[in-house]
């Protein structure tokens, strides 16, 4: 059997849509409308989302442009299954034939999700479910196109179909898409990421530090993402601290944007156990899935150290820190969610021990699970969420 990490493994690599970058970039998305033709964009976002300045501006600019848009705010912060079907409808009721996704990851995640049911009544949301085998009797047509515009620079959910919700019948956070389902494009705009707010700056940031460093761990020979990991980490860890203090900076903004979105085209080669636990947490306690990846990342680090530390060279050296070894990564990954303000244990955020059987068993089925470096049971899943239930770093 050929190592995955080896050259020689046969690999499946994908880049990128189209993106149109910086300040003030949110001017093309009119001309992106109409270049895939999209004539009556549905904006699908959250109802935090819809109340901001710039959402009634970017509705003036479509309309200006001749596009009869609408909007569908009815996503919830971690979206459901049933607020995307209230959205599927709401979108074929009103006639629209496009999707502009707005948001943080709620609002991408939501308006990817609908473009998958929205235009085709022959198979449910749930049949697009990640862990299924792909139904191949769908062509691109059968998806509306989708553009995306983040507002955080954390869930890096732009540039892929993915789409994370929350299964209300099984109680566990799930993945739906589908391979012709690619978002037509993506508007990077900063300034959209001026007014968030410090604590959800430093939540989501860390998301995609996170995202960046789970997908670099991943035991796969796939250079195209191990490069844009390394080259989001090295945007992102210094810029993290100045946006956090200090909103306005445009410039840290702008790093954060762009190296949010190169660790979601990383992660295309997979994630790990903190988000297999964090997603389960989430879809049982309603927990904003930022903070609780930064909770749960370092007894999952310590977990994984001894397969992890031959990696840690590059990874150290995109972070600029002074050594090249897991204590030192580690020290340095605790110091900064002390200097965010994040946590030290999961019971700040309401979890509770009974709850950990379900949890773990629920984890134990997530996809990031099977490509975290090092296996895992039940039992040390189960282990893991004790651990950081009363002092997640040490």
């Amino acid at each position: 059997m050929i190592d995955p990490l080896s050259p020689l493994s046969r690999q499946q690599w994908t880049l990128p849509v189209p993106i149109e970058y910086g300040p003030g970039a949110r001017s093309a998305l009119a001309d992106m409308c109409l270049r895939h033709g999209i004539r009556a964009p549905l904006i699908v976002t959250d109802a935090s989302t819809a109340s901001l300045p710039f959402v009634s501006e970017l509705l003036d600019h479509l309309q200006q442009a001749g596009l009869r848009c609408s909007l569908y705010a009815g996503i919830e912060a971690n979206p459901t299954d049933t607020s995307v079907e209230n959205g599927a409808a709401f979108f074929r009721d009103w006639q629209a034939d496009g999707v502009v996704a707005l948001g943080g990851g709620s609002g991408l995640d939501a308006g990817k999700a609908i473009a998958l049911i929205a235009a085709q009544s022959r198979a449910g949301l749930w049949a697009f479910d990640f862990d299924q085998p792909v139904a191949d009797s769908f062509k691109a047509s059968d998806f509306p196109p989708v553009i995306c515009v983040p507002t955080t620079a954390g869930t890096g959910a732009e540039t892929e179909s993915t789409a994370m919700l929350t299964d209300t019948r099984r109680g566990i956070k799930g993945c739906v898409w589908h391979p012709l389902a690619r978002p037509a494009g993506v508007i990077l705009d900063p300034e959209l990421t001026l007014g968030l707010p410090p604590h959800l700056t430093a939540w989501t940031g860390m998301d995609a530090i996170i995202h960046a460093l789970e997908a670099f761990f991943v035991p796969q020979f796939n250079p195209l993402c191990d490069g844009a990991a390394l080259q989001a980490l090295s945007l992102m860890w210094d810029a993290l601290p100045v946006a956090v203090k200090n909103g306005d900076n445009l410039e840290a903004r702008g790093r954060m944007l762009a190296g949010s979105c190169l660790a979601g085209v990383a992660f295309n080669k997979g994630l790990g156990l903190v988000h297999a636990l964090s997603h389960m947490v989430g879809a049982t306690y309603n927990t904003h899935h930022g903070l609780t990846n930064a909770v749960i990342l370092p007894v999952v680090l310590r977990f994984n150290q001894d397969l992890i530390r031959p990696r840690l060279p590059a990874v150290c050296q995109a972070m600029g820190l002074p050594g090249e070894d897991f204590e030192t990564f580690y020290r340095a990954i605790c110091a900064r969610l002390d200097a965010l303000d994040i946590p030290k244990n999961l019971v700040s955020l309401g979890v509770q021990r009974q709850d950990f059987p379900a949890i773990a068993a629920k984890a134990l089925l997530d996809p990031a699970r099977s490509s975290n470096p090092r296996a895992s049971d039940l039992t040390q899943l189960e282990q893991l969420l004790t651990q950081a239930l009363d002092h997640a770093r040490k």
